[in-house]
Order: C-alpha cells, then structure tokens, then sequence
C-alpha cells in the first residue's frame, strides 16, 4: 500500500483547487513539483516516471531504439489516409489537414459548451461522414491518435480558457482529480502529487504533471496501444471506484485540467510505458 505523504505544498495545491484561477494553478502545480524534486527539469516530466527514476530511463532508452509503438503509427497512418466511403476523409475535419495539431486538443467548444478531446474529434469526423465511431479505449482509434501525436512531436501545449462555461468544465476537471474515490477512499491527485516517485508494489507512482503529453500508450501490461481515458479507467479501479465512460463529460473535463496544467511541454506521444 502506498505510504502517504503529506507536504506543505501539497496542503496548498488542495487548498487552491477550490479558486477559479487556473494560471495561478498551473504555476503552483509545476512549482511543487520544482520543489519536490529540485534535479528534474521541467521538460522532462514528458517522459512520464521516467523523469523521476533514473534505472527505469535507461531501460526505456533501450526500448525507445525500437519502439513497440511503431506498428500503431504505421496502421494509424494507413487509417487516416483510407478514404471514407463517400471519399472525404480524416484530413477534410481537422485543421492543417490532421497533422501538427495534437497540442490544440481538448479545446473547449464555446457553441456546444462541452470540451472536444482528439478522440471525440475523430469520432465526430467518422460520423459526419456516415461511418461509424470506434471504441474509445484502443483498436483503431488508438493508432489514428498515435499517428496524429506523431506528426505533432516537439509542438508546444498551450490549452486555452475562453469563457465562462469553460472555466467551470476546467474547475470540474479539477475537483475531479482532487476528489477522493473508491473503497481506497483515493484521489488522482492522493498517488500521482502526494506520491511522485513512492513505491506500488512493483512500480513507481508518475507526477501529473506532463501526464497528457504521452498518450496515447503502449503498455507493456496491455500489451497493446490505449488511449488516456483507457488509463483513466484502470486508475479507477485500482482504487476500487466506478469507472466513468470513455469521452464522458467527467473525463474530458478531467483531461482538459491535466492538459491544461501541462501548458508549455512538448507533446511527446505516442509513448511507451510499463
């Protein structure tokens, strides 16, 4: 069971997760984290728990030299470029043609006053056009959203908060990741703030902070790509607590949070993970 740990920082991060004032978040989010573990820079929380543990990089390295993500980079560019049956495309919904422009997602829609995530998006697409939506968690949605990250290495995340209806999704994505859940009685925030870097059985717990700029992921534990609301899930029942549905509202406000406070990373994705 994971020791909790408790710090005056941590103490102010819950404390301000009830004020409207997402920069002010996002500054103390990363600065906690700049604190906590003063030999990491900022950059590097991309790399997920890699950043903290020093072993597990060098191993990664290794696997970054093939990396198992490859194939669903492959599929999803096949994917995007197969025509639809009334011969659009992915490429005739997104701006830039789909390539280059993970960092925009999720982006609040103002008409529809609902965040839209890259996942949704491409299910929009698919529907617009008279096919199908995919699953949410993996399959074929996950190596179209590995194709996009790839295409979209090195931009920058700078989510936006155009409004009102805006902020409230991103102060519900907030509450969420502080809420405590489940029959562990655990918040997101309980294992991946108060315990970066502690010890889970076999594994070390990541810090929030860069958690969105990865996904989607191959997981060693999968064996197999998934999409962050996948990962959303399998937190959830960790701690012994429902999971929400894939591209329901509770989870996209929850990534728009997490995006949000990862604001000035690099999108990194797709990755690979344990």
């Amino acid at each position: 069971m994971v020791r909790i740990l408790i710090t005056a920082m941590s103490v102010l991060l819950f404390a301000s997760s009830t004020v409207a004032d997402p920069e002010s978040d996002r500054k103390a989010f990363v600065n906690y984290f700049n604190k906590r573990f003063p030999n990491v820079a900022t950059e590097s929380y991309v790399n997920g728990i890699y950043a903290l543990d020093k072993d597990a990089y060098e191993q990664w390295l290794d696997i970054e030299e093939f990396p198992p993500y490859e194939i669903a980079i492959e599929e999803g560019e096949q994917l995007f470029n197969t025509r639809f049956a009334n011969g659009k495309g992915y490429a005739d919904c997104f701006d830039k043609g789909g390539l280059g422009i993970r960092q925009n997602y999720p982006y609040f829609d103002s008409a529809r006053k609902q965040v839209v995530t890259l996942e949704l998006a491409i299910n929009e697409c698919r529907e617009k056009h008279g096919e199908k939506p995919l699953g949410y968690k993996k399959g074929a949605i996950a190596s179209l959203s590995a194709y996009m990250a790839s295409t979209s290495r090195g931009n920058i995340f700078n989510i936006t908060i155009p409004d009102k209806p805006a902020l409230a999704a991103y102060e519900e994505g907030k509450q969420y990741f502080y809420s405590k859940r489940g029959q562990l009685n655990f918040s997101c925030a309980d294992c991946h703030v108060s315990n970066a870097s502690m010890q889970i059985r076999a594994d070390k717990l990541s810090a929030a902070l860069g958690h969105p700029t990865h996904f989607p992921v191959y997981r060693s534990k999968w064996g197999e790509m998934g999409t962050l609301h996948r990962r959303f899930d399998g937190c959830n029942k960790q701690v012994r607590a429902n999971p929400q549905p894939a591209q329901g509202e509770a989870y996209r406000n929850l990534e728009y949070f997490l995006t949000y406070m990862s604001n000035g990373l690099e999108v990194n994705g797709p990755g690979a993970r344990k």
